[in-house]
C-alpha cells in the first residue's frame, strides 16, 4: 500500500537519519534568518538553494492587500530528512513533499471520513479484469515547476513520470523504504526487473519496460496487476510518496535529489536552513486549481467553510514558514507571543492550560484563537525486536515474558499523567476512521493486570534466582530490558512511567538514549531491543497497519521483524479481497493473533489538538494525507491589528 509514517512515542514526530550538510540549493542568500522564536535544538550549518536561476516570479494574490505576503506560519518539532518522496517514511518530511509533489488522486479537503477525487488525473480511473487492469488518463496542462534540470524549458507532466517514479521505490539504489509496501501490489515486471539489477550488479534499467506500469502514450497510464487488488486506488493518491517525480532533476543532482524537490504542486521550496527553517512559496507554474470540496451535509463547520471558499484559486496563501523547535515550552510559548499562527499538535504538557475540562481556555478563547480537537488515526506502541536473544522468539517462555510486560504496562496511567487524557487505549494495530475498526473491540493487549504478568513470569521461570530484587532468565542470566528512547522533554514522562511499571513487575530497565534518526537506523538494522514510537495511517485501510507485522516486509515498515507464516498467510488473502464479512473476518483473527504473540504492544490513540490564531481561517487537519496548507487563509488585516 501507499506509504506510511513513523512517528516518536509522545508527540507526532519525524523519523529518517537527518542528512549530512547539503550542497547549495536555492536562490537566495545562507545568511537569511529565521524568526528569533523559530530557533532550532539542532545544530547544523546553514544550507540553501543557491544553485538555481532567480525563480519565476509570483504572481501577485488578489485577496492578498497590496504589498502584504499572506504566510502561514508554525512549527515542526523534529527536523526534515530528505524531500525525495521514494526516500522518505517519516511524517514531517511527507507534510513538505504533499504539497510540493502531485498524485493522481487526493483526498477532499472536508470530506469525512473521507472521499477520493482526480488531482493530476483527468477522472477516476478505469477498473477491469477484476481489479488487476487500472487504467488513468492525465489532464493535460499541467506544469513542473521552473529548474535547471529543464534547461530553460517548461516541462509538462506525462504518464511517463509516473512510470519513472514508480520504478525507483524498485531502484536497489534508493533503498526506499516504502519498496516493500509498492512490491506487496503484485506490478507485474517491477519485481523482476530489481532482481535483475541485484544479481547483474548492474544499475537499475528504468528503459526497460515492464508489463505493469506503463504510458500508454503523453497522457495515458496504465497498471497491470498480478492479482486483484480492490484498494490499489489509495497507492494513487499520495503526492507525498507517490507524487510525480521528473527524470531530469533525479539525474541531474543525483545523490542530492533530495535536497530539490522539483514538482508540478502548490508550493516550490525557496529558503531551508537544514533542522532549523523551512520556506516554501506558491509555485508560479501552478496550474488554475478551485477550492472545490464536498463537506457531509450535517458538517456545517464544513458548509461554512465551503460556503467561505468555494471557486476561490489555491493555494489562498502566498508562502509557508516552517521552524524546526524539538522542544515544548519554547514551542508553546513562540506560539503564545503570536510569532507563530498554528500550533500543529499542541504538546500534551499543556493540554491542562489550554483545554481545561475539554474546552478552549478562556484566556485563549478571548483572543479569538479556535480550537481543532480530533482523534487521530493512528496507533502509539512499542516493539519488540523477534530477533532478540532476550524478547523474540516464538517459544511460549517468550510470548510469556512479551504478554507479561504488555500485561505490567500501565496504559490509563500514561493516558493521566503523560498524555493529560488526551487518547484512548488500543486494543489492536488497527486505529480509528481504517476499515476494520470497531471501537466495541476489546482484548487482552487492552488489559493492565500486574498479578497476572507476575503469576506469567514466574510460571515460565523468570524468577528472582539470585536473591537481588530482581528477576532473572530461566538459565539464571540477568534478565534486562533496553528500551530505545530520545533525550528530550517529550519522551521522558513515558520512559519513567515504564520504567515504574517494570520495577512493579520486578525487571530491570534500561533507557537507551539516542536521536530519533539515529534510533530508526538502528532499527531498521534490527539493533533496538524495544522501541516505543507511532505510527499514523496514510490510507484508511487496515492493511497498512498490518504490514507493520508483515515478514517480507521486516527491515521495512515491520521493524521489529515479526514472521509467522500464519499471520503473513492472512495478509495476503486480506489484499485480494474486497471489503466484506470475509476480509473482515480474517483481519479479526490476524488481530488474535498479535494479541496472542504480542510482537507489539498497542498503547494508545491519541486525541490531536492543533490551535490556530484568530486570523488563521479555514484550517482542518487531515486524516490520511498531510495536504492543508493551500486550503487556509490568513486575514493580513485582523493579523496586522492584534
Amino acid at each position: 500500500m501507499d506509504g506510511t509514517a513513523w512517528t516518536s512515542s509522545g508527540a507526532a514526530s519525524a523519523q529518517r537519519p537527518v542528512a549530512t550538510s547539503a550542497a547549495p540549493s536555492g536562490p537566495q542568500s545562507a545568511t537569511d534568518t529565521a524568526p528569533a522564536a523559530a530557533t532550532s535544538t539542532a545544530s547544523a550549518a546553514p544550507t540553501t538553494l543557491s544553485t538555481l536561476p532567480a525563480p519565476s516570479p509570483i504572481p501577485p494574490n488578489p485577496s492578498a492587500p497590496p504589498g502584504r505576503e499572506k504566510v502561514l506560519r508554525y512549527a515542526f518539532l523534529v527536523a526534515e530528512s530528505t524531500f525525495d518522496p521514494a526516500q522518505i517514511s517519516d511524517l514531517y518530511s511527507r507534510v513538505i513533499t504533499a504539497h510540493i509533489f502531485e498524485s493522481l488522486y487526493n483526498y477532499d479537503y472536508l470530506a469525512r471520513p473521507y472521499k477520493l477525487k482526480p488531482n493530476t488525473a483527468a477522472e477516476m480511473p478505469e477498473v477491469t479484469d477484476n481489479y488487476r487492469t487500472w487504467t488513468i488518463r492525465l489532464r493535460p496542462g499541467t506544469y513542473f515547476s521552473d529548474d535547471p534540470a529543464f534547461k530553460g524549458q517548461r516541462r509538462e507532466l506525462t504518464a511517463q513520470d509516473y512510470v519513472y517514479s514508480l520504478k525507483r521505490f524498485f531502484d536497489p539504489a534508493v533503498k526506499s523504504p516504502l519498496y516493500s509496501s509498492f512490491r506487496q501490489e503484485g506490478i507485474k515486471g517491477l519485481e523482476a526487473l530489481r532482481e535483475e539489477s541485484l544479481k547483474r550488479k548492474k544499475p537499475f534499467n528504468y528503459d526497460k519496460p515492464v508489463e505493469g506500469v506503463k504510458a500508454l502514450d503523453r497522457y495515458t497510464l496504465q497498471f497491470n496487476l498480478e492479482s486483484p487488488r480492490p484498494r490499489f486506488l489509495y497507492n494513487l493518491a499520495g503526492g507525498d510518496t507517490y507524487g510525480a517525480v521528473a527524470r531530469e532533476v533525479v539525474e541531474h543532482y543525483g545523490n542530492s535529489v533530495g535536497e530539490h524537490p522539483v514538482g508540478t504542486g502548490p508550493f516550490r521550496l525557496d529558503r531551508w536552513r537544514r533542522s532549523s527553517f523551512i520556506r516554501l512559496v506558491r509555485n508560479p507554474q501552478f496550474r488554475e486549481v478551485l477550492y472545490d470540496v464536498q463537506p457531509n451535509a450535517d458538517d456545517a463547520e464544513g458548509q461554512a467553510l465551503k460556503g467561505r471558499f468555494q471557486g476561490r484559486r489555491l493555494p489562498l496563501v502566498d508562502a509557508v514558514e516552517i521552524s524546526i523547535i524539538e522542544e515544548s515550552q519554547p514551542r508553546w510559548l513562540s506560539f503564545l507571543k503570536r510569532e507563530f499562527d498554528l500550533m500543529y499538535t499542541l504538546p500534551e504538557e499543556y493540554a491542562d492550560i489550554a483545554l481545561p475540562h475539554g474546552k478552549l481556555a478562556p484566556n485563549l478563547a478571548k483572543q479569538g484563537m479556535h480550537l481543532h480537537r480530533v482523534l487521530a488515526s493512528d496507533r502509539y506502541l512499542y516493539y519488540f525486536n523477534m530477533e532478540d536473544p532476550v524478547v523474540g522468539g516464538y517459544t511460549p517462555e517468550k510470548v510469556a515474558l512479551r504478554r507479561a510486560i504488555a500485561l505490567a504496562t500501565d496504559v490509563e496511567a500514561e493516558i493521566a499523567i503523560a498524555r493529560k487524557h488526551q487518547a484512548i487505549p488500543a486494543q489492536s494495530v488497527v486505529s480509528p476512521m481504517s476499515w476494520g475498526y470497531d471501537p466495541q473491540y476489546r482484548s487482552e493487549n487492552g488489559e493492565t493486570d500486574l498479578a497476572r504478568a507476575k503469576a506469567l513470569l514466574d510460571v515460565y521461570g523468570y524468577i528472582d534466582r539470585d536473591g537481588d530484587g530482581w528477576r532473572d532468565l530461566p538459565d539464571g542470566r540477568p534478565l534486562v530490558l533496553e528500551v530505545a528512547s530520545t533525550p528530550d522533554s517529550r519522551s521522558k514522562p513515558y520512559d519513567e512511567l515504564w520504567k515504574r511499571d517494570m520495577d512493579r513487575l520486578g525487571i530491570r530497565l534500561k533507557i537507551r538514549l539516542a536521536r530519533w534518526p539515529e534510533n530508526l537506523k538502528s532499527a531498521r538494522a534490527g539493533q533496538l531491543q524495544i522501541w516505543q514510537l507511532g505510527f499514523n495511517n496514510s490510507t484508511p485501510d487496515a492493511q497498512l497497519s498490518l504490514e507493520l507485522l508483515y515478514g517480507p516486509a521486516s527491515g521495512g515498515q515491520n521493524l521489529g521483524r515479526f514472521k509467522l507464516d500464519r499471520f503473513d498467510e492472512l495478509y495476503r488473502q486480506m489484499l485480494v479481497l474486497p471489503d466484506g464479512p470475509e476480509r473482515l473476518a480474517l483481519l479479526r483473527e490476524a488481530q488474535r493473533l498479535t494479541t496472542a504473540y504480542m510482537p507489539q504492544k498497542y498503547r494508545t490513540h491519541r486525541m490531536v489538538i492543533d490551535i490556530t490564531q484568530p486570523w488563521v481561517l479555514g484550517y482542518r487537519r487531515p486524516f490520511f494525507n498531510q495536504m492543508f496548507w493551500q486550503y487556509v487563509d490568513v486575514d493580513v488585516e485582523k493579523q496586522t491589528r492584534q
